[in-house]
């Protein structure tokens, strides 16, 4: 791993990654590589996580590929000098920030969507000119295998490269010295990889996760709610960062709600889910174990089905669900929904803004001021009104958590800004040099700095 970064470090040092034709070349054969190997990649995450090849590519795949599309279209204009006015103190001078790439960044990755969030953020750091080791999930080998083999087809291990293992590769891998860390995970080992980051100054990014919730008010259309909650709450088997972790309904309609999300589960995965070819698979039998112990709270309105074999759980929605019930206790992580009622907005943004802040927030109405009441004093990384994570799939906006959530945002210009540092530059003039900042001092240069300066 030394050996790997010391010539990622003379590569970079070689200037090799800074002309934009050369990120250019780089990201256009990443995309082909991406487009030639997409039956294999559906394959790998198909074995992983029992993903469907519909759900492969729209979560995965071409996520990755819109991403890829974006940067070739405006990288020329995120990587160019971006002009800034200068003060008359400083005449005669131009002032502008120059983009220039971190160097040699490391991307850590999850393995619930093992490719996208492995990839993305390289498109971002190739984008901006740096050199990357990937080191993705030993959670989900199949995947990581083949990112691998098809970085390897791509790029030299100059530029970029790809280290598998587990718990050892990834400790040895965050006393290396890189000049930026990149981390999709959990809480707990992204408070593990500041703390190293933090002992050589390494700024990092992390992407987190936490109990993001989703409002339901008496106003919302039930029917779509339903349908909406249901497709981002049980996509990838509820194993997404940004699902729906839990639903606070109005008491006015909870019943209605509940009984519309059960029709949504039969339209969506069938009367028996377990059976459905395209229902994924949770990711261990750890996992599967975690998840069957938060069956236990409150009742089983539906689903509750497993199979240990497949390590298979039905989309479950628990009711009769109380604050102090295990499954609000931590993220869930899978395809079980607590659903809690409420009556009074103020006691539930009180009770949501004494907790840890969640990646995301969702609420449904038709009531523009209570949308706004809830956007505007809940903290949160990002959300949606009447919809659920799709904020997350445009790089139009950046993607990004907040406090116990994570720290930093990418995607799109915020993706690229993510792998560069700005430097603020001042380009002085030789050919005149005002003599008002140099001593001795007297009041008449007084009086000329407090006009330039006031």
């Amino acid at each position: 791993m030394e050996e790997i970064l010391l010539k990622q470090r003379k590569y970079f040092l070689s200037g090799a990654t800074l002309p934009v034709k050369k990120r250019i070349y780089a990201l256009k054969s990443l995309y082909l590589a991406i487009k030639n190997h997409t039956d294999d990649i559906a394959k790998a995450l198909a074995c992983d996580l029992g993903k469907s090849p519909f759900e492969s590519f729209m979560c995965e795949t071409g996520m990755v590929l819109s991403e890829i599309s974006h940067m070739l279209k405006h990288i020329k204009k995120y990587a160019n000098n971006e002009k800034v006015r200068t003060p008359l103190a400083q005449f005669p001078a131009k002032s502008y920030i120059k983009k220039s790439p971190y160097g040699c960044v490391l991307i850590m990755s999850p393995w619930n969507y093992p490719f996208m969030l492995s990839v993305e953020p390289l498109v971002d750091a190739l984008a901006a000119g740096n050199c990357a080791i990937i080191k993705p999930s030993a959670y989900s080998p199949s995947t990581s295998a083949l990112l691998e083999k098809m970085i390897a087809e791509i790029f030299p291990p100059e530029h970029v490269t790809v280290i598998t293992g587990g718990r050892k590769e990834n400790e040895r891998l965050l006393d290396l010295p890189f000049d930026k860390i990149f981390f999709t995970g959990n809480s707990e080992v992204g408070k593990t990889v500041m703390r190293k980051a933090a002992e050589r100054l390494i700024p990092v990014t992390l992407e987190l996760g936490g109990k993001s919730p989703c409002i339901v008010d008496e106003s919302a259309k039930i029917p779509l709610a339903a349908r909406r909650i249901v497709f981002g709450k049980f996509l990838n088997c509820g194993q997404t960062c940004v699902a729906p972790d839990y639903v606070l309904v109005h008491r006015s309609v909870e019943k209605q709600l509940l009984k519309a999300i059960r029709q949504e589960i039969h339209i969506q995965f069938g009367k028996n889910p377990l059976d459905n070819p395209d229902y994924g698979k949770i990711i261990n039998q750890k996992h599967f174990e975690r998840l069957s112990t938060l069956l236990d709270s409150g009742t089983i309105y539906c689903g509750g089905e497993r199979n240990k074999n497949t390590l298979q759980i039905s989309p479950t929605v628990l009711s009769d669900i109380h604050w102090k019930h295990k499954s609000m206790q931590e993220e869930i992580f899978g395809p079980v929904l607590p659903v809690i009622s409420y009556s009074d907005c103020d006691i539930i943004l009180q009770t949501l803004n004494e907790r840890p802040k969640p990646l995301a927030m969702y609420i449904f109405t038709e009531n523009k001021s209570v949308a706004e009441y809830f956007l505007s004093r809940y903290a949160f990384g990002g959300g949606c009104v009447n919809d659920v994570v799709i904020h997350l799939a445009t790089s139009e906006m950046g993607f990004g958590g907040f406090g116990e959530s994570g720290m930093g945002a990418y995607h799109g210009k915020k993706g690229f800004d993510c792998f560069t540092h700005e430097k603020s530059i001042v380009h002085k003039s030789a050919s005149m040099d005002l003599p008002v900042r140099y001593q001795p001092y007297s009041k008449q240069k007084e009086r000329m700095l407090k006009r330039f300066l006031k």
